[in-house]
């Protein structure tokens, strides 16, 4: 099989407990789990294309964008990465459609555990998928809100007790201790009670959601693979956990490398 076009993340779900994954490279859709276990190569052809308005550039920012489209679209604001700092309500946002469209819906609360526990914000929509991409082995919504910067402000509060950041390499070594997060949900609840009633949160009393990977084997050292340094980049496809392939010979992020034009050949 060989295939050829801009990439961009993976799309994920799951089925059975398990994670699927795809890819699509240029027009066509690559069922990734069936890729483990055999070898593959990589090439980047040198070309880098805005994912929004199409145009060429030598450097893609916030996973898929040209600087101008970059500093225009209100989905590479700050206030994605830090959604306590929304702007709506202020009239300053960069595109007040998209904002009410996708920070004006409900959102959840989560605790996942992918390199330990942390606590993570999503909308209610991208749920199972915003856990898979982040490697988690387990996943517990626990709050439901009606907006990202509601949600935001709950993150926020979590965090005095717990974290919100994955290690990266310890999830893909998948070093990570069996937990419990309805007992660990219990325990942040009752220490945010007033801020639950103030935002109108609404508790989630789901069970938890464990989900596997198409991983063969895990690596015990972590190599980082990047097309810049590397144009090409092959090797036995090991697995695949979060947006890393796990190649024998390294372990490559496709979330990194959105836009970049690639042939994939298997």
């Amino acid at each position: 099989m060989q295939l050829a076009g801009p990439i961009n993340m993976m799309k994920s779900s799951l089925a059975g407990g398990e994670a699927r994954y795809s890819l699509s490279v240029g027009n066509e859709t690559v069922d990734m789990n069936a890729l483990v276990g055999k070898h593959i190569e990589l090439t980047f052809s040198q070309r880098i294309t805005c994912s929004n308005c199409g145009n060429r550039t030598n450097k893609s920012f916030s996973q898929g964008y040209c600087f101008p489209c970059a500093r225009s679209l209100a989905r590479c604001d700050m206030c994605i990465m830090k959604p306590e700092t929304c702007h709506h309500h202020l009239g300053t946002c960069r595109e007040p459609e998209w904002g009410l469209a996708n920070c004006f819906s409900s959102h959840v609360v989560y605790l996942a555990n992918s390199s330990g526990i942390k606590v993570g914000i999503t909308r209610k929509t991208n749920t199972p998928g915003r856990w898979i991409d982040q490697g988690a082995v387990s996943a517990l919504p626990i709050l439901e809100v009606k907006t990202r910067l509601d949600s935001g402000k709950i993150e926020i509060a979590l965090k005095s007790y717990v974290a919100d950041k994955t290690n990266w390499r310890t999830m893909l070594k998948n070093e990570v201790e069996d937990v419990d997060l309805e007992l660990k949900r219990n325990e942040l609840l009752a220490e945010i009670p007033s801020l639950i009633h103030e935002l109108q949160a609404i508790p989630i009393k789901d069970e938890t959601i464990n989900i596997s990977y198409p991983v063969l084997k895990y690596p015990t050292k972590i190599v980082s693979l990047n097309f810049d340094k590397t144009p090409s980049i092959s090797g036995v496809l090991q697995g695949i956990k979060g947006q890393y392939l796990l190649l024998d010979g390294g372990v490559l992020n496709l979330r990194k490398f959105s836009s970049y034009h690639l042939a994939l050949d298997s």
